[in-house]
């Protein structure tokens, strides 16, 4: 466990100098004492491991030192060669380099590793659009990820939908994110000093105008930001408040229709009825969805506000007994579907098809 701290902790000196004791304890998972007591572990292995006061300074190594501690073993292999989304790469021009970058590799791993790593590759694949979506590449995008590698600033035109595209607005493109096949640019608005989210797709005029480079700003993580911005975006949709009855079945079911986190702090914020049945108060985005999202529910959930919601229900529960009246019953004893099979799928003989 420590012998595989120090690796990881050499690598990281070699390819980000000048890390603090209090930086490398919490890349590391330990504390600023253990990072001293590693450094020391280091440079008592003949690793040339400095520390520099002052406010540039911290732990680096020695000019012209570089650790040969690069050695992958087999689940490092698999997990590096696991990284790659061919999609991700192809829409952002980059595929051609990555199957380079792949190929070198592949020349440098003994023919144990080389045979670890490719077998990844053959087990798991990430699709990321969702189902019944033909995803489409932003004609832009691959400008905007050459803009993005550059720390380019960029002037783009942004359309809204049913809107025509606004003014020109200069933006200093920090990462791209693909989310369910749609891609979106994290940018920061110099004017505003803020970051701002865009659709790729929604962005109908590109330019790169001449200029340096723009300094990023280092305490920037993609990762935080996109987390924070995707709660806040979920919680603004949730406009609307419905108030239900459910059944036990209903209640397990819930977070399975509608938004996951909205329906467990519902569910945590009720208690049950006599009989077992539960009452609640769950955010919605609107009445509309909640309909659609609801009704997958059956009689497992009662809608008890607001009055138009719940008369809606009660005029579909009309249209289906209307639709499958008790006649249907009658001419059908046992329940069985036209071909002579039982609901559960099974012939007069017991058999299942």
């Amino acid at each position: 466990m420590r012998a595989a701290r120090l690796i990881r902790m050499a690598l990281l000196l070699q390819s980000s100098p000048g890390r603090t004791a209090a930086e490398l304890g919490r890349e590391l998972g330990v504390s600023e004492r253990t990072v001293i007591r590693d450094v020391q572990a280091l440079q008592e292995a003949g690793i040339p491991v400095r520390s520099e006061r002052g406010r540039a300074g911290g732990y680096r190594l020695a000019p012209g030192h570089r650790t040969r501690l690069t050695t992958l073993d087999p689940t490092e292999a698999e997990t590096l060669y696991l990284s790659g989304l061919p999609t991700a790469l192809r829409d952002l021009g980059l595929s051609d380099a990555a199957d380079t970058a792949r190929l070198k590799l592949s020349a440098t791993l003994l023919p144990s590793l080389r045979a670890a790593a490719e077998s990844s590759a053959r087990r798991f694949h990430l699709d990321a659009p969702a189902w019944f979506r033909e995803p489409s590449t932003p004609e832009l995008l691959p400008e905007l990820a050459r803009a993005l590698w550059a720390d380019r600033a960029v002037e783009l035109a942004y359309a809204r939908p049913g809107r025509e595209p606004g003014p020109a607005r200069e933006v200093e493109p920090y990462g791209l994110v693909l989310k369910a096949g749609v891609w979106y640019l994290v940018a920061r608005v110099p004017d505003a000093a803020a970051y701002r989210t865009y659709r790729a797709d929604r962005i109908s005029a590109l330019r790169t105008p001449p200029g340096e480079p723009f300094s990023r700003d280092a305490a920037f993580e993609l990762a935080a930001y996109w987390q924070e911005h995707s709660a806040r975006f979920a919680r603004t949709l949730l406009r609307a408040t419905v108030t239900l009855r459910l059944t036990p079945e209903g209640a397990r079911r819930l977070p399975e229709v509608t938004d996951r986190t909205a329906a467990e702090a519902a569910l945590a914020a009720s208690s049950p009825e006599p009989g077992g049945r539960t009452v609640l108060e769950l955010a919605v985005e609107s009445e509309e969805i909640a309909f659609a999202e609801l009704v997958r529910l059956g009689a497992e959930a009662e809608v008890l506000a607001p009055p138009a919601l719940r008369a809606r229900f009660a005029r579909h529960a009309r249209d289906l007994a209307a639709l499958y009246p008790e006649e249907d019953a009658d001419e059908n004893p046992g329940g069985r579907v036209p071909d002579g099979r039982a609901p559960d799928g099974r012939t007069p003989g017991g058999a299942q098809r």
